[in-house]
């Protein structure tokens, strides 16, 4: 190569160089066979901190990463240099100061001519700001799927996750041969209650009784929904009738605890509650619906009965059913 082919290089590389070091992605290399930085841009300086000349070997690369990625993310890219596979890499990447900032490493496997790999090029790129909006986005669609299954009104779960739930619990009881009780709730003389006092009283009326029959069951599987208008379930896994009477008449003293007057009910001068409550094992060719539609029967005869009372499902004439209670 002559003089002026060699300062035509020069000149060349330089210009690269500046390029490279213009940017934001932070242009490294490393020699395979010593594992050892040939070369870092100063970027990486402003980035993290750490000045160029402290990155001397793969080690250093590996300490400066957070723990709990540090070994998915050497096996990942140590696997894929071997097999000369070029690859990408997000990872948390330490600063300085000990806080940490999202890396994407993105690296090209060189080969000699022999094929053999002989050094790693690369680009690290901040996407910091990419995964906090990733995780806002993630964090938004929770708070959506959560809202789906919320009731608006009262913030308890809606009639959505009451078809989500019992059809879960109803066949865990199918498999292991364990009671499950479900108990359907009214407010009774509701419509009066909102005709007297305005649709703004009636909505806290609602808000105070879902909260309040929240407090009647307290098992972590224990499950409430407002179930349409005045309307509550409680789904009670792995109770039997007579533990599902406790927490049904519980619910009715809560809620006349609550001491909330209603002048215009038929049942009493306080707000009560009716109440269909049934049990049962459900053997493999039962289903829930059938069950659900026994216990409401069983709610509707508590206000035929004159409300604020307990029905029980085997208490009524079911013998077009075959749920056993």
């Amino acid at each position: 190569m002559t003089d002026s082919q060699d300062s035509i290089a020069l000149v060349d590389d330089n210009v690269y160089k500046t390029l490279l070091e213009s940017t934001k992605a932070i242009p490294w290399k490393i020699d395979w066979e010593t594992m050892q930085f040939s070369y870092i841009g100063p970027q990486i300086e402003q980035l993290l901190g750490w000045s160029p000349e402290s990155w001397l070997s793969v080690n250093d690369w590996v300490e400066r990463m957070h723990p709990d990625d540090q070994q998915w993310v050497v096996d990942f890219c140590v696997s894929q240099s071997k097999s000369g596979i070029d690859h990408e890499a997000d990872y948390r990447a330490k600063t300085i100061n000990g806080d940490y900032v999202w890396i994407r490493d993105v690296v090209h496997v060189v080969r000699d001519a022999d094929g053999e790999v002989e050094s790693l090029v690369g680009f690290m790129l901040d996407i910091s700001e990419r995964k906090e909006t990733e995780q806002k986005l993630l964090d938004l669609q929770k708070e959506l799927e959560n809202l789906s299954f919320k009731d608006g009104l009262t913030g308890i779960n809606n009639r959505r996750m009451f078809d989500t739930a019992i059809e879960q619990e109803w066949k865990h009881a199918q498999r292991s041969k364990q009671p499950l009780s479900i108990l359907l709730i009214d407010i009774d003389f509701f419509k009066q209650f909102n005709d007297l006092n305005g649709h703004v009283q009636g909505d806290e009326c609602l808000k105070k009784v879902s909260l309040t029959l929240s407090e009647a069951a307290t098992r972590s599987r224990d499950f409430i929904a407002r179930y349409g208008g005045e309307e509550f379930v409680m789904i009670l896994p792995e109770t039997d009738l007579l533990s599902a009477q406790k927490i049904a008449e519980r619910c009715q003293q809560l809620i006349l605890r609550l001491q909330i007057p209603h002048l215009d009910s038929e049942a009493s001068q306080l707000l009560t509650i009716s109440i269909g409550l049934g049990s049962v094992v459900p053997e493999q060719n039962d289903e829930y619906m059938t069950f659900l539609d026994c216990v409401d029967q069983a709610l509707y005869v508590a206000k035929q009965r004159g409300r604020n009372c307990i029905v029980h499902v085997d208490d009524i004439d079911l013998s077009n059913q075959t749920v056993r209670g």
